[in-house]
């Protein structure tokens, strides 16, 4: 399996023939790109900067085979398209080609009390290679080889991360959700969280465009 990083929270994964992103959003530039050259799309949530919902609809209208999974919050946005936008929730499974990703998780991780908190799912793929959180700290219960750790944002707490991390036992972390920190920010918080800090894990930070094999 493959994993390309896009900027903040959108990610692609590719094994064999089959190709799918994750939470193309309105902070990633290339993001149209990414979902024109993909299978299905799996958002964890509605917000828009995991949820480009002009961009997805207008894939839905161009790519006649292309499958979008989400929140009913996210399903309903977007209306059947003739069964290919698949409400999902927390126990559910779903197969995409050679891929096989379970639903974890039921809410976003609360910002403030006047915020209202969306659903929100993280996708497990592949018994356990790789995990997106979305927008919460829920950790599935289930092995995690990597997990994409959201590390910046009005909901994320570095202390919170961390016990996070030491519940889900990754063998390896790939930050995601960094767009929020700046260059020194973002050393500062891998230094943290990663294998000399807190969780005694891996952590690594990628460019937006780089592609590695789990």
């Amino acid at each position: 399996m493959k994993l390309t990083k896009h900027a903040h929270a959108c990610v692609t994964v590719e094994k064999d023939d089959t190709r799918l992103v994750i939470d193309p959003g309105t902070f990633t530039p290339d993001a149209a790109d990414a979902v024109a050259r993909t299978h299905a799309v799996l958002i964890t949530h509605e917000h828009f900067d995991h949820f480009d919902e002009e961009l997805v609809a207008a894939a839905l209208e161009t790519q006649p085979d292309l499958h979008v999974y989400g929140t009913k919050a996210v399903a309903a946005t977007l209306g059947g398209r003739g069964g290919r936008v698949h409400a999902v929730a927390a126990g559910d499974t779903l197969t995409v080609g050679s891929i096989t990703a379970t639903v974890h998780g039921h809410r976003h991780a609360p910002i403030h009390a006047d915020i209202p908190c969306p659903d929100n799912v993280g996708y497990l793929l592949d018994d356990g290679a790789l995990y997106h959180p979305g927008d919460a700290y829920f950790a599935p219960d289930a092995p995690v080889h990597t997990l994409l750790l959201p590390t910046s944002g009005p909901w994320t707490k570095l202390g919170e991360a961390a016990d996070y991390v030491r519940v889900v036992k990754p063998e390896r972390i790939i930050q995601i959700h960094e767009l929020m920190l700046s260059e020194l920010g973002q050393h500062s918080t891998a230094n943290l969280l990663g294998e000399k800090g807190l969780t005694g894990t891996p952590i690594t930070r990628l460019e937006p465009g780089t592609t590695i094999t789990l």
